[in-house]
């Protein structure tokens, strides 16, 4: 209840004085709500509703004496309940002042139902006196603070010390019961607002310019003048100062009507509506509200003025007769009465579209007659007139108003302070990141604008298209951004949390929340000072960034450059986030990019800094840090796909702490960690630093880990650093040759396999592993996994057991467990790395000579010959070595040499000589 009257309750007075509840729908529904909930406690939970206040709620009431019934005792002036604790009534009444003293939910209840017809206004005089009634009720400890709540915590010790505090159990239960309360009455605030069509600078912005087009001091115009109290405007479009702005206000307006005295009308998110005018000696405004609040201008104005409604409608109905043709115009002005109301869909704020609409129609129609003209000509008439009855300060405001003027001040990078909330206009942002990636010019700025509207009218014909297809959620995450662009703190964070409420990981929400300009809103938040935004909306960002779509339009707005920037925050939670999300980002190239050019390598690698990670009895601060640096890690993760931010990472001081981290003991610290490594291992360099640093002993440790996943970025990690021969022989000193083989049974997991198989294969370039493997009986395993795998599997298997074939034990076993059959099919494939492994494999094989009878009834020799006219060059080399050994055993050719038939014998010469000069060619384009 606390948090819900702090943060949803609409007050008076904003930060000025005693605050007062206004009697908006809005508040009148928080009430009902308290109500029902203090019935509910009264009559469900008799134990918390005979609790006793820590304090009594007090405030000042209205009713009398006589209201109170029976259960009460009454004392000249004073009424007392029967009902008492220690002596002291629970509900204490002094008639003479007026004050009330209630100190349990029981006697709430009662005082309400003897007042029915008053429960709102009790309700409300007893919110409005008591701000944080669950500090009253549940002492100061229970109190409504901002950051983290650890009231809970405190209650829970006392539950465990039940013999000192037998009440801490019902204290619980009811603090529970209130903030459900908060919940309840929070999520009931965020459906009613979501419904509300909030105002925003441009509407407003769009209906003053128009009404200053049709005013002056003649009979027919609409308004005498509208002028803005202030002619400097915000980047964001407000003209209200920044410590008004937090409470909504966009600007204040100074009308003059024909028939009413001089107007002062605040334009806020929440409507349009009087304020108390200008304070006396002063320019100040008097910012109270004074009357009902309007859903626009345009509206506010009809129910002020008579004159303004019926001018506005004249100008309406001219406005419609003059799109008519010359007999249906001479029709409608006999038929429509003169003071008749237009629908408001056609209201005098549509004018400007319509001319757009009707631009739109004749481009893809062709007309009998140029209405075009026709319409340009009545406007340019109306203007003039309009123009004509200014007076010698209305033209100057309205030289104020200049377009160029406008544009430069809309174009420049200006930060709007609101306290200490803080940011950038949206569209403004979404132009400075286009400009960085585009060339300078005033050409490229002009066809930029000019892309822009064509890019945003695809997307609204795109979005037209689809309506009838997309699910509810689609329309309920709009309307929560749409308030989410207009409101203020309070607003933003209530939308926000709203928001997560919803399935991020679905693309229909993702993508929902891209169409309504959500994304643009959401990194908007991160350039403020308000902590709790900057986290809502980094946890946003980091679950639908995972969508690819999203990713580009994140880098596309110049998101990654304020998530780099937030890494130097020093709040922790900030910290990670904003991590995981770059993580999400950085998944193609140029996001990658962006990160290492902003700095954000190097950022990145300060944060894997942290405690050791054996250390004992870790506090909740190290723990944290800890936290951070996995989400550094991951980060570093994504970014080490490229080349340069390998680089960039060496150079950062990366190596020496992903090596510490790498001793951790916990999987999701590990994970991104050895992911980073076998990324960079790629790398000469890192693989010198993997070696040197002594982290094989920790890859060998983790093959041996439950989770496959570790386990796999462990074996890709050997598969890319066994290239060298001393990380080989490091691998077989540290016992990990029978994790590797260990991991071939999880078969299922074709992933952990290939990054296996490939561990073995370059392993088993090393003679001293090969007589290993041998002994851990790997080749029928090898053998079997020859059928029914992919391919990047079979690359790695075959891979291995042409390694494994230097051994003539090993061709032997292939041999006995029908491993040729199987080799000699895949030389049928396409994979050209599978073709450069098979004929290796082969060929080692073909050194056996009953090997090389059973490649030769297989047609193995033939299938070797046809490879040599690949154009791919590895399998041309490798299908030569293979025919090598072939030939070597195929005494056929010399068997002929001995025939008596000279033919036969030519024949054979020449089949030998053309096999010489083969080899002669193969062995020179070998040493180019």
């Amino acid at each position: 209840m606390g948090i819900a009257l702090t943060r949803a309750a609409q007050w008076t007075a904003a930060g000025i004085g005693v605050g007062k509840l206004e009697f908006t729908p809005l508040n009148v529904s928080l009430l009902n709500s308290i109500i029902k909930f203090v019935e509910y406690v009264s009559s469900k939970h008799p134990q918390e509703a005979a609790l006793v206040f820590r304090e009594p709620l007090e405030w000042t009431s209205k009713l009398e004496i006589s209201a109170f019934g029976s259960d009460y005792q009454i004392s000249g002036k004073t009424v007392v309940s029967k009902e008492n604790m220690d002596g002291n009534p629970l509900l204490l009444f002094e008639a003479s002042t007026g004050v009330i003293k209630v100190s349990t939910f029981n006697q709430l209840a009662k005082l309400l139902e003897i007042t029915p017809k008053e429960k709102l206004k009790e309700t409300q005089a007893c919110l409005e006196a008591n701000r944080d009634p669950i500090a009253k009720m549940l002492g100061p400890s229970f109190a409504t603070v901002e950051g983290e709540d650890k009231s809970m915590l405190h209650l829970l010790e006392k539950v465990k010390k039940g013999d000192q505090d037998p009440q801490a159990e019902i204290q619980m239960k009811l603090f529970l019961l209130l903030q459900q309360l908060d919940m309840q009455l929070l999520n009931t605030t965020l459906q009613k607002i979501s419904q509300e069509v909030r105002l925003n600078p441009q509407a407003v912005k769009s209906d003053v310019q128009l009404l200053q087009s049709f005013s002056g001091e003649g009979d027919k115009t609409v308004l005498k003048s509208i002028n803005y109290t202030s002619e400097y405007e915000f980047s964001n479009g407000c003209r209200a100062p920044p410590w008004r702005q937090v409470y909504g206000d966009i600007c204040y307006l100074i009308i003059n009507t024909h028939d009413t005295d001089t107007l002062y009308v605040t334009c806020s998110t929440a409507g349009v509506f009087l304020n108390g005018g200008l304070m006396k000696d002063s320019e100040d405004i008097i910012y109270d509200r004074n009357g009902d609040i309007y859903k626009d201008l345009i509206t506010f104005l009809k129910e002020k003025s008579l004159t303004f409604a019926e001018n506005l409608t004249q100008v309406q109905q001219n406005f419609a007769l003059q799109k008519k043709s010359p007999s249906s115009r001479k029709a409608q002005r006999a038929e429509v009465p003169i003071n008749e109301e237009l629908d408001q869909s056609e209201k005098f704020t549509d004018y400007q579209d319509k001319n757009k609409l009707e631009k739109k129609k004749t481009s893809s129609k062709p007309k009998t007659r140029d209405t075009k003209k026709e319409e340009q000509s009545y406007v340019k008439k109306n203007l003039e007139s309009s123009h004509q009855l200014f007076s010698k300060d209305d033209k100057t405001q309205m030289k104020d108003q200049d377009p160029d003027k406008i544009k430069q001040d809309k174009g420049t990078d200006e930060t709007v302070a609101t306290g200490k909330y803080r940011c950038k206009a949206p569209q403004e942002k979404k132009h400075l990141s286009q400009r960085a990636s585009r060339a300078s010019g005033i050409s490229e700025e002009l066809s930029e604008s000019s892309t822009e509207s064509e890019e945003e009218q695809e997307d609204m014909d795109r979005q037209q298209e689809s309506n009838t297809d997309l699910p509810s959620e689609y329309w309920q995450i709009q309307k929560v951004v749409k308030y989410l662009k207009g409101g203020n703190q309070t607003a933003t964070v209530i939308a926000l949390c709203s928001m997560r409420d919803f399935n991020l990981a679905s693309e229909t929400c993702q993508l929902a929340i891209r169409d309504v300009g959500g994304l643009e809103v959401l990194i908007n938040l991160l350039d403020t000072e308000e902590t709790k935004c900057k986290i809502g909306s980094l946890k946003i960002l980091k679950e639908i960034s995972k969508n690819p779509q999203i990713q580009r339009c994140l880098a596309d707005l110049g998101g990654l450059q304020i998530m780099v920037k937030i890494l130097d925050s020093s709040n922790k939670d900030l910290k990670c986030l904003a991590a995981e999300t770059i993580a999400n980002i950085a998944r193609f190239r140029r996001a990658r990019q962006t990160v290492r050019l902003h700095g954000g390598i190097q950022r990145l690698v300060g944060l894997l800094d942290c405690v050791p990670m054996l250390s004992a009895n870790l506090s909740a601060e190290q723990e944290k840090d800890i936290e951070v640096a996995r989400c550094g890690a991951l980060a570093l993760w994504s970014c080490s796909k490229s080349k340069k931010n390998k680089d960039a990472i060496r150079k950062a001081g990366g190596i020496p702490l992903l090596a510490c981290l790498l001793k951790s003991p916990h999987e999701n610290m590990l994970i991104p960690v050895v992911g980073t490594l076998q990324e960079c291992a790629s790398e000469p360099s890192y693989r010198l630093a993997i070696r040197t640093e002594n982290m094989v002993t920790d890859l060998v440790r983790n093959l041996n880990s439950e989770s496959q996943e570790l386990q796999m970025h462990c074996a890709r990690a050997i598969f890319k650093c066994a290239e060298d021969e001393e990380t080989r022989n490091l691998v077989r000193t540290h016992n990990g040759l029978a994790p590797l083989v260990k991991l071939f049974s999880k078969s299922d997991n074709k992933e952990l396999l290939a990054a296996a198989t490939g561990a073995v294969w370059k392993c088993a370039i090393s003679r001293e592993n090969v007589d290993r493997f041998k002994h851990l009986r790997i080749i029928e395993t090898l053998i079997n996994l020859l059928v029914g795998q992919p391919e990047e599997v079979l690359i790695n298997v075959v891979g291995a057991l042409g390694q494994c074939a230097r051994d003539h034990v090993i061709r032997a076993i292939i041999r006995r467990s029908g491993g040729i059959d199987p080799l000699v099919n895949l030389l049928t494939g396409t994979n050209h790395a599978l073709l450069v492994n098979v004929t290796k494999a082969v060929g080692e094989c073909a050194v056996d000579a009953e090997n090389m009878s059973i490649i030769e009834s297989l047609d193995g020799v033939r299938l070797l010959w046809s490879l040599l006219k690949k154009p791919n060059p590895d399998i041309q080399a490798s299908a030569a070595w293979a025919l090598c050994p072939c030939i070597e055993n195929a005494k056929l050719l010399l068997n002929l040499m001995d025939s008596t038939d000279e033919a036969l014998q030519e024949a054979a010469a020449g089949c030998i000589s053309n096999i010489r000069r083969l080899a002669l060619a193969n062995e020179k384009a070998r040493y180019k």
